[in-house]
């Protein structure tokens, strides 16, 4: 499913130019019409000019690829081990790797970027460089695609310090790799347990709101969130129900004001996949929909909507994030361009 967004998102845009597909051996040598022959999922047909392009195996041809290519957008449906693997074969031979998987997200060394938050964790870079011995390559991760609902909006009511945070994240089956057509026991059905989810939707956070000092990422140790994730039946788009109690308790206009008027790190930048309104709030009680609101700004910008006093917590309100946009394809490619306008990518 993210693979195919990538190809969608990447097909005409303005600095990067697909030159490669890759995946497992199985289907190596075919066409990439061929090897999603019955398992396309975009509302776009496949682009015209990567239907014939002949797909390659993601491990065994790591030399061709690496001829071809300047970088590599990986998301890979493997065992955890083996895409650890891959993607530090891939940085050794002098290839950056933006990945969209989770295993990285942990190792010391490798920042793990929502480019609006903490694009300032790319300075781990040159010290995974030193460490490992790599010129050119390198490994950036983006978070789970759970996190990107909320956590942008606590970021910007972090000088209020968020103290404890309860999340309900109400996920797409997109989010699963999966269509109504391919899981249509998720018709009329909501499935309250999602392998794993929960635990990044927690600590994944913490590091993305970590400090460096002394060339070392410290995670943070705040807010305490705890979280539930539901799948929902929902083609697209991540909505998540939010309880917050601070620190020091802000006022309605506060919160409106540091949300609307945040102050993006990566304004200036001009980056092409970048929304213009990084957080959009919603006066009307109804809003965010996710069939109305997930693809504002192209799916790359957060909405948020029904801010409201809490009884058991200080503040209440519900965000929305298309998930294989922002928070999978669309995040990892506007980190890359994030790195290129940085000069960590030539």
């Amino acid at each position: 499913m993210v693979g195919q967004r990538f190809v969608t998102l990447l097909t005409g845009h303005p600095w990067f130019q697909i030159t490669a597909l890759a995946a497992s051996p199985r289907s190596r040598g075919k066409t990439y019409a061929q090897a999603v022959a019955g398992r396309w999922a975009m509302a776009d047909a496949i682009p015209a000019p990567l239907a014939k392009l002949k797909v390659q195996a993601v491990g065994e041809d790591l030399s061709s690829i690496a001829a071809q290519a300047d970088l590599v957008f990986c998301a890979l449906d493997m065992d955890k081990a083996a895409i650890k693997d891959i993607e530090i074969a891939y940085a050794a031979a002098g290839i950056p790797v933006i990945s969209n998987n989770s295993a990285h997200r942990w190792t010391d060394d490798i920042p793990m970027l929502i480019p609006e938050v903490n694009p300032e964790h790319a300075e781990l870079i040159p010290i995974q460089r030193r460490k490992r011995g790599w010129k050119a390559g390198l490994i950036a991760v983006k978070p789970n695609c759970s996190i990107q609902t909320y956590v942008p909006v606590l970021t910007a009511l972090r000088q209020f310090g968020p103290a404890h945070v309860v999340v309900t994240s109400l996920q797409a089956i997109s989010g699963a790799g999966k269509t109504f057509a391919t899981w249509p026991e998720m018709t009329d059905n909501v499935i309250p347990f999602i392998g794993g989810e929960e635990e990044k939707s927690e600590q994944e956070p913490l590091k993305i709101w970590g400090s460096l000092h002394d060339g070392k990422l410290q995670p943070a140790t705040a807010p305490a969130i705890a979280a539930t994730c539901i799948r929902v039946p929902v083609a697209d788009g991540h909505l998540a129900s939010v309880s917050v109690t601070f620190d020091r308790n802000p006022t309605k206009d506060q919160i409106l004001e540091s949300v609307t008027r945040y102050l993006n790190p990566i304004a200036g930048l001009n980056l092409p996949s970048a929304p213009k309104q990084f957080i959009t709030y919603f006066d009307e009680p109804d809003r965010p929909q996710t069939g109305l609101d997930r693809g504002i700004y192209g799916g790359m910008g957060i909405t948020m909507g029904r801010l409201r006093p809490g009884r058991a917590h200080d503040w209440q309100f519900i965000a929305l994030s298309h998930n294989t946009i922002r928070g999978a394809a669309g995040g990892a490619i506007l980190m890359a361009e994030l790195l290129v306008a940085k000069g960590y990518i030539n």
